[in-house]
């Protein structure tokens, strides 16, 4: 059975309540963070009180997260947890308060408690570090601070009772870097078991494309983005490409996960049907690149849903879009329980 996530944050499926009441309802799933001025800013007392109380709601927040995914059909249990469960774990001066006792002990009960909550309800879990982890940098400070901030995940992940084996969670980055998948080589050993155990390479739209992260499928799987490849390549991968293979070859038996979205529904209001294959020479006159590039609040164009559908029988997809839940249990209702 294939599995259809989201990303991060919950939305509430009552969009003409107020502003207010939906950010009242939202923010108890939803993390919340804070910047290093203010924590610099503010007496040790006061900021460490004010990380502890962070902490405290965004561990709380992802469980009410899982208690939700928890409830939706089987199909639907899958999600991507933040990035931002621990503020600034990894900055060089905040570091040492998240290994005060009282903090560890927040921590490890709180993640345990999310773990377990994954392993019983069956939930599919995974995590996305931010742009700004780039292993393949050239720069040394910028290698440093991401491995810093890749072992920061993989701390989470170690607190939820993961990556003790291969693709038990996923946490998936990209290429990135001036010095590609040569640089990504030349530190991997420096990763920690836990985060080699969970990391996976993903396609981008600009430099590192589906072939580059194959070149590194014999160090871990490869995130198919048929979004990205699609803008990288000029056109949408065959389901049938060889690569495709590769790709699944790359999880060594483990069932991969795709990533999937779509460029912003306004294109409809510029004369591109939702019914209609999105090509880029034709949208390319009428818009720039780097405007595929964002991501639609919802999966609004049936060619290419339908397109997607057909990786269903080999992929979980990991939907990304603006919607979040709402997106995918929407994708779900209309494709999946009662397909047209």
């Amino acid at each position: 059975m294939p599995r259809l996530g989201f990303a991060c944050m919950y939305r509430h499926p009552h969009r003409s309540l107020s502003i207010k009441a939906l950010e009242n309802i939202e923010r108890t799933f939803n993390p919340r963070t804070t910047t290093l001025r203010w924590l610099t800013g503010a007496s040790p007392e006061a900021a460490r009180a004010k990380l502890f109380e962070l902490v405290q709601h965004n561990l709380d927040a992802q469980l009410r997260l899982l208690e939700y995914v928890a409830e939706l059909p089987a199909m639907l249990c899958m999600v991507r947890l933040s990035s931002d469960l621990l503020p600034l774990y990894s900055h060089p001066s905040i570091a040492p308060v998240y290994r005060d006792s009282e903090f560890q002990a927040l921590m490890i009960k709180g993640f345990a408690a999310i773990g377990d909550l994954a392993r019983s309800a069956d939930i599919r879990l995974s995590m996305h570090p931010g742009q700004y982890c780039v292993l393949g940098s050239d720069r040394p400070v910028v290698v440093e601070n991401s491995l810093a901030e890749f072992e920061y995940h993989a701390d989470m992940i170690r607190m939820m009772g993961f990556g003790q084996r291969f693709q038990d969670f996923k946490c998936n980055i990209h290429i990135a870097g001036r010095l590609g998948a040569q640089g990504i080589r030349h530190v991997w050993p420096r990763l920690s078991q836990v985060a080699r155990n969970v990391i996976t390479f993903e396609n981008d739209e600009k430099t590192y494309g589906v072939d580059d992260c194959l070149a590194l499928a014999d160090l871990a799987p490869v995130v198919l983005d048929i979004h990205h490849c699609w803008i990288h390549e000029g056109d949408y991968i065959d389901p049938n490409d060889p690569r495709v293979a590769r790709v699944i070859d790359s999880w060594r038996g483990i069932r991969p996960t795709m990533h999937y979205s779509q460029p912003p529904e306004h294109l409809q209001a510029l004369g591109f049907e939702a019914e209609t294959k999105l090509t880029i020479p034709a949208l390319l006159e009428k818009v720039n690149k780097c405007d595929l590039y964002a991501h639609s609040a919802q999966m609004w164009n049936d060619w290419t849903n339908r397109y997607a559908l057909q990786f269903t029988d080999r992929f979980d997809i990991m939907f990304e879009a603006k919607d979040k839940n709402l997106a995918t249990l929407d994708f779900y209702e209309r494709y999946i329980k009662q397909p047209c």
